[in-house]
C-alpha cells in the first residue's frame, strides 16, 4: 500500500482524548509537554490536527473562540506545531489556511514568535502589538501594597466574569469558569465591594504562569502578582503587553527576566476588542 502524500492526509477535529499526542508533538519541537495546558485547550477550544500515517500527530493547533457560539466574535489561535521530520513541507500554512478559512468573517489573533511571524505575514495578518515573556524567582519587595487582595471564592465568579468580559471584550465565560480547577490560585482585588481586578496562577513544568492579569491600573496589578508569589515557591512566568511599562519594570527589579519579545497578530481586524489599560497578561499566549 502506498504511503499518501503530506497534502492527502485530512485535516481532523482533536478531542481531549488527543492531549498525550499534543503533548509529544510538543516534545518533539522541543517545548515542554504541558498536557495540563493543552488539556484545557482542547476542552475549551477547538483542535485541528493532522495524524501521522505511522503513529502522532503531523502537525496541529487549537483555536480558541469567544462570544456568541453561532457568532463568535474573536478567534485566538495558538499552539501552531509541525513535526520535526515535517518542517519546512509547507505543513504549516496548509494548516493556518484551513483555520483562516473555517474562520470566515470572524477576526482571528495569536502570539508569533519570530520564526512563525513572516508565515502569518503570508496569510495576511498584521502587526497590532507585543508581549514580553518574563520568568524568574520573585523577591518580596517587603513594602505592602496598598490595594489588598483575597484568595477568589466561588461567590466571586459571576463578578469575575462581568469584569473579564469588559475588559477582554466579549464574553469568555467558556474558559475562565474553568479557572478555579484549572488555577492553582485565583486572587481578587476589590474596593469598596466592587471587583477591580482578578489574576490566577496556574502551574506549568516547574513554574506557575501568572494569568490572566486583569487590573483596573498598575498598583492593582502589582498587588495581585505579589499575592500569587506568596503563595508559591515556584518561579513566575508570565507574558505583558509591552505598553504596560511600569509592571514591566517592577517585575524585573522582582527578580524576573525578560527572555522573548512576541509580535500580537490580528487576521480581520485591525485591533483586539476591550481594554487593553486593564488587560496585562493573558491566560496563556495559546488563548489570548
Amino acid at each position: 500500500m502506498s504511503t499518501p502524500s503530506l497534502s492527502d492526509l485530512p485535516i481532523r477535529r482533536l478531542t481531549p482524548r488527543d492531549v498525550r499526542a499534543c503533548a509529544d508533538l510538543s516534545e518533539n519541537r522541543g517545548w515542554p509537554r504541558e498536557e495540563h495546558k493543552w488539556g484545557l485547550l482542547l476542552a475549551a477550544g477547538t483542535g485541528h490536527g493532522i495524524d501521522d500515517p505511522d503513529g502522532g500527530l503531523v502537525a496541529a493547533c487549537v483555536v480558541t473562540e469567544y462570544g456568541p457560539r453561532e457568532q463568535p466574535e474573536l478567534g485566538a489561535i495558538g499552539m501552531v506545531l509541525v513535526a520535526e521530520r515535517y518542517a519546512r513541507r509547507g505543513v504549516g500554512r496548509r494548516l493556518m489556511r484551513h483555520v483562516v478559512e473555517r474562520a470566515g468573517t470572524t477576526p482571528l489573533t495569536l502570539y508569533a514568535t519570530p520564526y512563525g511571524q513572516p508565515l502569518y505575514e503570508e496569510l495576511g495578518f498584521k502587526l497590532a502589538g507585543r508581549s514580553e515573556m518574563v520568568r524568574g524567582r520573585f523577591i518580596d519587595g517587603g513594602t505592602p501594597s496598598v490595594v489588598a487582595t483575597r484568595p477568589a471564592t466561588a461567590e466571586d465568579l459571576s463578578a469575575i466574569l462581568r469584569l473579564d468580559a469588559e475588559v477582554f471584550g466579549t464574553d469568555r465565560t467558556h474558559i475562565i469558569a474553568r479557572l478555579p480547577a484549572f488555577s492553582d490560585q485565583l486572587r481578587v482585588a476589590e474596593e469598596g465591594g466592587v471587583l477591580i481586578g482578578y489574576a490566577a496562577a496556574w502551574p506549568n513544568m516547574e513554574t506557575h504562569v501568572v494569568g490572566p492579569l486583569v487590573a483596573r491600573d498598575t498598583e492593582t496589578a502589582k498587588a495581585l502578582v505579589a499575592g500569587l508569589a506568596a503563595g508559591t515557591d515556584r518561579p513566575l512566568r508570565t507574558d505583558v503587553d509591552v505598553r504596560h511599562e511600569e509592571l514591566l519594570a517592577w517585575l524585573k527589579e522582582r527578580g524576573l527576566e525578560g527572555l522573548a519579545l512576541n509580535a500580537v497578530m490580528n487576521y480581520g481586524a485591525p485591533d483586539l476588542p476591550g481594554d487593553w489599560t486593564r488587560r496585562f497578561a493573558p491566560l496563556t499566549v495559546a488563548a489570548g
